[in-house]
């Protein structure tokens, strides 16, 4: 089952999105035979990547409401994203550009660690307020994945992974993705938004069985230890 995921790093559904698709997978026993990909798109490109604007107050301005009506609309996800053990500092949380951060992503995914740092970029922003448009955080968020330091710096430094990240987001607009997270299963079926968990667990369960796939079989019980000789194993 090849799941492509479309979400941006300042996107608070997309981090509820995001462990949504990670428990609907263990719930419904088709973790095992799920390839996730991260696919990038960026909810405000023109965002300045030295903005000292907090995000409720962007939010606030894109949406003409009041700073306080901006607060209680993020407020509102916050409290959503408890239920999955994510703990939003909204107060805090800064109008940041992305473009950097998938880029970034783009080059750790060569590695093989490209889930790593997905999940330490929205933890340090949404958890930890962090500004993932400011460079020496990127590098140190990079660091805490176990990546190379200079070579990520190499990476910010020059225009790498540029091009991967523009194929992305003109993806995006070609399948007509309005909004993230958006995810697509197969190249033939897609769920938009932060689904309710028990949605999710259905739509997947639902695909999975017009893909015929059987999910992975719950051991149950304590296995026993065999003793094998010859061309036979006793249990104990």
């Amino acid at each position: 089952m090849k799941i492509e995921v479309w979400s941006d790093y300042v996107c608070p559904f997309c981090y509820i999105g995001k462990r949504t698709l990670e428990q609907a997978l263990v719930r419904s026993g088709y973790e095992s035979q799920a390839e996730i990909t991260f696919k990038a798109y960026e909810l405000d490109p023109q965002a300045p990547v030295d903005s000292s604007r907090f995000a409720y107050e962007h939010l606030a301005e894109k949406m003409g409401q009041s700073l306080e009506r901006a607060k209680e609309m993020t407020a509102g996800v916050a409290q959503q994203a408890k239920a999955f053990d994510l703990h939003y500092d909204v107060e805090n949380m800064p109008h940041a550009n992305t473009f950097s951060a998938h880029r970034l992503v783009k080059w750790a995914a060569t590695q093989g660690e490209e889930h790593q740092l997905t999940e330490l970029l929205m933890h340090h922003y949404f958890e930890k307020a962090h500004n993932i448009s400011n460079a020496e955080t990127l590098l140190s968020i990079v660091e805490k994945a176990g990546l190379d330091r200079e070579q990520a710096a190499e990476v910010l430094d020059s225009d790498q992974f540029q091009g991967e990240v523009e194929r992305d987001i003109q993806e995006a607009g070609q399948i007509g993705v309005q909004g993230v997270p958006f995810f697509v299963v197969n190249r033939k079926y897609a769920i938009s938004g932060a689904q309710p968990l028990e949605a999710f667990i259905e739509a997947l369960e639902q695909i999975a069985e017009e893909e015929g796939l059987r999910p992975a079989l719950k051991p149950i019980g304590k296995a026993k230890t065999s003793f094998c000789t010859g061309d036979s194993c006793d249990g104990e």
